[in-house]
């Protein structure tokens, strides 16, 4: 089974990301951030995330999405911003495809969702800083185990929100 942390939008806060690393650092395989760091590249916390640049990253180091490979999934790392995520997830959907991702992680809503569309699992683990429609600050631990992907959402400051587990299956 491999555990993949993802975060997004924690808008110059170390706190948070620091938090993440004591809680979850020897746990999990990798640790995504989706964008809206608005920290430097060379920031040492960032050195335990795969990071991506979002609208309010300035940091031109950052790569726009990244592609990771885990196992036999891909995974497309983008803030969302260029797709226009806050309106559609079509041209999201359109990338995701050109790149044969199985998984897609964004965020720049600072909302919390998951879905499956065409085979695809687009999840954005919401804001840990600045959440939208919930108080929750949000991210996401993500497990992978052969078809299956099992979604725990936590909140940064109670933990687990296991009435928000979900799991879907992957195809291959």
């Amino acid at each position: 089974m491999t555990k993949i942390l993802i975060v997004s939008d924690s808008h110059g806060s170390k706190v948070e990301l620091e938090k993440l690393l004591e809680k979850h650092g020897d746990e999990v395989d990798i640790m995504l951030h989706c964008g809206d760091s608005e920290l430097s590249s060379s920031d040492p916390i960032l050195e335990h995330f795969r990071a991506v640049r979002g609208n309010c990253d300035f940091d031109r180091r950052f790569p726009e999405e990244r592609l990771e490979e885990v196992g036999d999934r891909q995974i497309l790392v983008t803030h969302g911003h260029r797709y226009s995520v806050k309106s559609s997830l079509l041209n999201l959907s359109y990338r995701g495809k050109e790149v044969n991702a199985d998984i897609i992680c964004f965020g720049h809503s600072h909302v919390l969702g998951a879905e499956m569309i065409d085979d695809m699992l687009f999840i954005n683990p919401g804001s840990i800083l600045l959440p939208r429609l919930r108080k929750e600050r949000t991210y996401v631990i993500l497990e992978l185990s052969g078809e299956s992907a099992f979604m725990h959402v936590y909140d940064i400051e109670s933990g687990e929100m296991p009435d928000l587990f979900s799991e879907f299956r992957l195809q291959k």
